[in-house]
């Protein structure tokens, strides 16, 4: 099957800015109100590049448009996961994501079961619980159920399970016009694998495993015989390993083997944060609690940690979002400000690119690795709409080395770096101002490419929607911190000329701005200036 090209088209920037100009219009990628988000009665998951969102139950309820599924590099593996005894789901008790977020513990007991209208097994006869947790793009469940009951128990219980390989920007309501084939169930020594061959030729695959075997298994079902005599207890142990290609086959491990694993890895993690510790027992549970909500959305990457943007919709690298990020943390872990600069400086844009909105020298906004930004059908394969990560990419720069002193990393980046500040006098000034500038060139990118970038969020005071080209007045203060920290480095490294350079254009810039931006009749700045330097 042939693939559709991803290279980039001629684009022209009239119609792009036309349908910007539209009131009201809506993005393409705006999240549907009837896709909800995760809300009290889901529990999220999340490692590396993999996460999950479950009911409270622990299950995966199929159909519908909600965003519960096991989820791979921006696929969701595993659409349909549900548990029963019999023919009935087990009863609620409790569930908790614990304290460092690497375990989700599912507390539930059996209902009525009845026999010829008589009650055969009393409700509240069986503990059942479950203990879930992800580690390198599977998921470990332990099932355990105990009998405190008087006599000698014996039931079926079944896992239903199903994968639609919905791309994110699916789940997240939009509509394709064609996708790939759905392969056949394999069975084979009771591992079910499922697979689909997507339209961009790969070919992702869910393989499910289970120790000890079901007693009987289909391509969306396993069957387990269960048999507890009084007071005994009897544990199954159930392992979805999600595969992006054939090349990728991966061996899991046993789920005690990986539990120490992910335990391991958070304790290095923690131990390369600086603790803070208080005389307020709620306010260190507070600290602590945050700490893990930070450590879960930092992923490993080849450059070093990068905290991606947020699960489900944003559990990818985010430029803006990683930088700021970075920048709160710079004074208690500035190990994490190394591992963004590094990685936004491997994926810095090097060509023009209209399609991604990509310049030389400019910052990456948004990185995926789905189906549809593999083809082109979304532009955030790697995409560039955002007009604050440059300038805020030097920024960090800058503080980073403030903090650390590290001159060896600053000396290995300074080519990214002075090719942000040629985008920024190349690129961002579109018209010759003096003011960094935005203007959407791809057809399906952001409008508005500030941090607001809903498609209305750039008006006048009569409610008419910003026209093009935009300066943000935040953006106008980034560059100036951009360059000061730019002349703070250059002369660091031995460029005094340079350095010198770069504080005079600052103080230019901060000149033009005072008079451009200031509204002596508000006694305030303009939010922005639009293509006709009027005041929003």
């Amino acid at each position: 099957m042939s693939k559709p090209s991803t290279e980039a088209q001629p684009l022209d920037a009239s119609k792009a800015q036309s349908s910007a100009r539209q009131p009201g219009a809506r993005s393409p990628h705006y999240i549907r109100a009837t896709s909800p988000v995760a809300d009290e009665h889901t529990r999220v998951l999340k490692h590396g590049d993999s996460f999950a969102v479950f009911d409270r139950h622990g299950d995966i309820k199929p159909g519908g448009l909600g965003e519960e599924g096991l989820y791979y590099e921006g696929t969701r593996y595993l659409s349909c996961l549900l548990l029963k005894l019999e023919a009935d789901r087990p009863l609620f008790l409790s569930s908790t994501i614990k304290q460092e977020n690497d375990l989700l513990v599912v507390d539930m007991t059996n209902p009525d079961f009845s026999v010829d209208g008589d009650i055969a097994i009393q409700r509240g006869t069986l503990h059942i619980s479950r203990i879930k947790f992800l580690w390198q793009a599977a998921c470990y469940e332990c099932l355990r159920i105990r009998n405190y009951g008087r006599n000698t128990l014996t039931m079926g219980l079944s896992l239903h399970f199903e994968a639609d390989y919905a791309d994110i920007f699916e789940v997240r309501g939009m509509k394709r016009p064609r996708r790939g084939q759905t392969l056949d169930p394999q069975v084979q020594d009771s591992v079910v694998v499922l697979a689909y061959r997507g339209l961009d030729d790969l070919t992702r695959r869910t393989r499910l495993l289970w120790s000890p075997s079901p007693a009987a298994v289909t391509g969306n079902e396993a069957f387990f015989e269960i048999s507890l005599p009084r007071d005994a207890e009897q544990a199954l142990f159930f392992t979805v390993v999600c595969e992006r290609d054939a090349g990728e086959q991966r061996t899991p491990l046993a789920f005690e083997t990986a539990q120490q694993s992910a335990l391991a890895s958070f304790k290095q993690t923690h131990a390369q944060t600086t603790v803070v510790h208080t005389s307020k027992g709620q306010f260190n549970t507070w600290l602590d609690r945050s700490l893990a909500d930070l450590h879960m959305m930092i992923t490993q990457t080849d450059a070093g940690p990068y905290p991606y943007g947020g699960v489900p919709w944003f559990s990818t690298p985010f430029g803006r979002d990683g930088i700021i990020t970075a920048l709160e943390c710079l004074w208690f872990c500035p190990g994490l400000a190394r591992g963004v600069l590094r990685f936004l400086a491997e994926t810095q844009a090097r060509e023009v690119n209209p399609a991604r909105d990509a310049e030389p020298g400019k910052i990456l906004h948004e990185a995926r690795t789905g189906e549809m930004a593999n083809l082109g059908e979304v532009p955030f394969g790697r995409y560039y709409g955002s007009v604050d990560a440059t300038p805020l990419y030097i920024l960090l720069a800058g503080a980073y080395f403030e903090r650390t002193a590290d001159l060896e990393l600053i000396q290995s980046i300074w080519p990214n770096i002075e090719a942000a500040l040629g985008w920024i006098d190349n690129y961002g000034d579109q018209d010759g101002d003096g003011f960094v500038e935005y203007l959407r060139r791809s057809a399906n990118g952001l409008v508005q490419q500030g941090w607001k970038d809903s498609n209305d969020s750039i008006f006048h005071a009569d409610g008419t929607l910003a026209e093009g080209p935009i300066a943000l007045c935040e953006v106008q203060g980034y560059v100036y911190a951009a360059k000061r920290a730019a002349a703070l480095l250059a002369t660091s490294l031995g460029q005094r000329q340079a350095g010198e350079r770069l504080e005079e254009e600052a103080r230019v810039l901060r000149e033009r701005f005072e008079k451009a931006f200031w509204l002596e009749e508000l006694s305030t700045y303009a939010s922005a200036l639009d293509g006709r330097k009027r005041p929003c």
